[in-house]
C-alpha cells in the first residue's frame, strides 16, 4: 500500500492538479456520512494537491477519485472486495485494482459505459489514466512508470529522497559560498575605493587597465 501510494505521489509530484492519497475516507454523498470508503490508495485528476481530513466529493467539484487500489489482508477477502466493488461501481470510479500479496494475484476493473468491467489479463496491462504498467509474476507484482522505470520499494524511495536532499543541500552550500565570495569581492573593492579617496583620488574616475602580456 505504501509503495503504491508513495510512488504515485512521486509520479505526479509536478502536476498541481492531481491529488493522491492513501487510506483517506471518501464521502460521495453530501449529508450522509454512512456512505464512505477509504481506498488504500486513490488518485483524483482535476483536484489540487493539499492536506484533507477526508475527501468530500461535493467540495471537490463533484469529481470522484478516478483510480483506486485495494491491498488484500487475511481478514479482508472476497466478500469485502465485492462490497467495495459495488460502491466504486456506483460512485464513478474509472479503474479499480485489487492485489492479493499472499497469492500474488492482481485483479482489475475498467469502466465501460456505466459500469466497471473486469480486465481479462492484468499482466502487461497499462492503466489508461495513470499510464503505469503492471507485470504480475509468480513471486511478486512489479509496476513501471510511463518512462519504463520500476516503482521503487519504500526503502528505495527513502534512499532516493535522501540523495535528493543531499544534492539540494550541496547546491545550497555552493550558492552560499558563491554569495560569500561575491560579498568578499565587494568588501575588497569598497576598501580599495576608501584608500583611493584618502589619497585624494576619485575611484569612479580610475579606469581599470588589463595588463598586456609580451
Amino acid at each position: 500500500m505504501v509503495t503504491i501510494k508513495e510512488n504515485l505521489e512521486s509520479l505526479f509530484a509536478d502536476d498541481p492538479h492531481v491529488f493522491v492519497a492513501g487510506d483517506l475516507l471518501w464521502y460521495p454523498v453530501e449529508g450522509n456520512n454512512t456512505i464512505r470508503q477509504a481506498p488504500d490508495a486513490m488518485v483524483a485528476f482535476g483536484r489540487p494537491k493539499g492536506d484533507r481530513g477526508s475527501y468530500q466529493q461535493w467540495r471537490e467539484d463533484t469529481i470522484p477519485p478516478q483510480v483506486v487500489f485495494k491491498i488484500l489482508s487475511p481478514g479482508n477477502r472476497l466478500a469485502e472486495t465485492a462490497r467495495k466493488y459495488k460502491f466504486y461501481n456506483q460512485y464513478g470510479v474509472e479503474e479499480y485494482y485489487v492485489y492479493d500479496p499472499d497469492d500474488h494475484e492482481l485483479i482489475g476493473w475498467l469502466r465501460s459505459d456505466s459500469y466497471l468491467d473486469i480486465i481479462e489479463n492484468m499482466s502487461g496491462w497499462v492503466s489508461p489514466r495513470l499510464q503505469i504498467r503492471f507485470e504480475v509474476t509468480a513471486d511478486t507484482l512489479e509496476i513501471y512508470r510511463p518512462n519504463g522505470e520500476r516503482f521503487l520499494s519504500f526503502t528505495e524511495l527513502m534512499q532516493s529522497r535522501d540523495r535528493e536532499r543531499q544534492r539540494a543541500d550541496q547546491e545550497r552550500q555552493r550558492v552560499d559560498q558563491e554569495r560569500q565570495r561575491a560579498d568578499q569581492e565587494r568588501q575588497r573593492a569598497d576598501r580599495l575605493a576608501d584608500r583611493l579617496r584618502e589619497m585624494g583620488i576619485d575611484p569612479d574616475g580610475v579606469q581599470s587597465v588589463t595588463p598586456v602580456r609580451e
